[in-house]
């Protein structure tokens, strides 16, 4: 996987700024509960707005104007959930543009032999982390025949980032999302890193944390959580800071940049605050 060099948007800051969670805004179908869900970040001018930034120009001058100088791009293939993100939709939307990091999403229900359709995207198409979706696709992360899949993200070295804790969407299924199960994949596969989106929100925040300073390679990631009751949820983050990283999950939380200030001012080291913001991020995505 070729180097990439980096640029940075904030002179006071010597490591990047990286969202390791973003969303497209338009999929290429959605289920209706997720668009009125998603309607509630934009109470005026939602179609403009997703539409705006469905062009990737337009989304990376967002990205800039917000502060962030590299985005992970998610796909998703969660039929009876939430919607069709297809992998070619992401592959399309982020080729040849510097700021965007696409990540595939291999559903086990979809594919037969999940390693090699992994190692396609990644060294054919150009794919660089996968996305897991237990709670929306229904399946344990410690099921064998998913094992397959992690061994060839393991080889491939690219990040795993893995949907944990609750959701509001219709036809979840929480038990999917216990972080506890990851005990067992970061055991078996010690040098592959895993990244709980969420980190265990809702019902598992003590697990999600215990767990990120047990194993090595398994980190927390902050998308969908406010700011402001981060140091409520783990009262310990200032000891935990190199293995926590940032995301966004936009479009269905807008205020990238107001998020990032909001971190930045709580209790913690400042070079803490830098490694959560992009530079745990930046040696998982090895940029």
């Amino acid at each position: 996987m070729k180097q990439i060099t980096l640029e940075f948007t904030d002179e006071k800051s010597s490591k990047p700024r990286i969202d390791f969670h973003v969303h497209m805004g338009l999929y290429t179908y959605s289920h209706p509960w997720v668009t009125e869900w998603i309607k509630q970040a934009h109470p005026e001018g939602y179609e403009d707005y997703i539409n705006r930034y469905n062009d990737p120009g337009a989304f990376e001058d967002l990205l800039s104007s917000e502060g962030v100088d590299y985005a992970c791009v998610l796909a998703e293939l969660s039929y009876i959930t939430t919607g069709i993100c297809t992998n070619e939709q992401v592959r399309d939307f982020c080729r040849g543009r510097s700021k965007l990091i696409p990540f595939c999403d291999i559903n086990p229900y979809i594919f037969t032999n999940l390693g090699d359709e992994l190692r396609h995207k990644v060294e054919d198409e150009g794919f660089r982390g996968l996305k897991l979706y237990p709670t929306y696709q229904h399946y344990y992360l410690n099921d064998q025949r998913v094992y397959p899949l992690y061994q060839a993200a393991q080889d491939l070295g690219i990040p795993v980032l893995i949907h944990t804790g609750s959701s509001v969407f219709k036809g979840s299924r929480m038990k999917y999302g216990d972080p506890l199960h990851l005990d067992d994949v970061a055991g078996d596969f010690p040098n592959l890193n895993l990244v709980m989106a969420h980190s265990g929100r809702g019902f598992w925040y003590d697990k999600a944390f215990f767990l990120s300073k047990l194993h090595s390679n398994l980190y927390m990631e902050l998308a969908g959580l406010p700011p402001g009751k981060l140091l409520t949820y783990f009262p310990e983050l200032a000891r935990n800071t190199d293995k926590v990283i940032f995301g966004s999950d936009w479009p269905g939380m807008r205020g990238i940049k107001s998020n990032m200030e909001a971190i930045s001012k709580l209790a913690l080291p400042a070079e803490g605050v830098e490694n959560i913001l992009g530079g745990n991020a930046a040696k998982l995505l090895r940029l």
